[in-house]
């Protein structure tokens, strides 16, 4: 293992515990709304769980950091991510880190929130979300 990969380990594991608290404004709880009477989906958490792991599907940052002001929907880390809540806050680490951004509390709270947001807005724009089938067919498939 190079000098350069052990340190990019070392800033990966982190000691930077995930929020206590997952927290998204008015605008995407519309969405989310919206993507509960599509999908059939009726727990938000789970809404924010698909819409997170869209996003980080994308090499690029989310070009909106969503703001600070006031959350309209708002869940515990536990609630949020379940039993895979060290997977979903590796995977926001790993973008973060390959983004080149710091990873702080404070960053990696804003990326979460911003992947999030940016998911969010991807799935309730896909005019061919209309079901459960359709978050299905969004996981990437083997190639023989």
């Amino acid at each position: 293992m190079t000098a350069r990969t052990k340190a990019a380990t070392a800033r990966t594991v982190g000691i930077v515990p995930p929020p206590d608290a997952v927290r998204v404004g008015g605008e995407i709880r519309d969405q989310l709304i919206t993507l509960k009477r599509r999908t059939g989906v009726m727990n938000w958490n789970v809404l924010c769980r698909w819409a997170l792991c869209r996003s980080l599907s994308e090499p690029t940052a989310p070009s909106n950091l969503p703001s600070s002001g006031e959350a309209t929907v708002e869940m515990t880390w536990k609630t949020f991510a379940g039993s895979a809540g060290d997977i979903y806050w590796w995977l926001v680490k790993q973008h973060t880190l390959a983004l080149g951004l710091p990873l702080d509390e404070h960053t990696l709270s804003a990326q979460l929130r911003a992947h999030i947001t940016r998911g969010t807005q991807y799935l309730v724009g896909d005019p061919n979300m209309k079901d459960t089938q359709d978050l299905v067919a969004l996981i990437p498939r083997e190639q023989p």
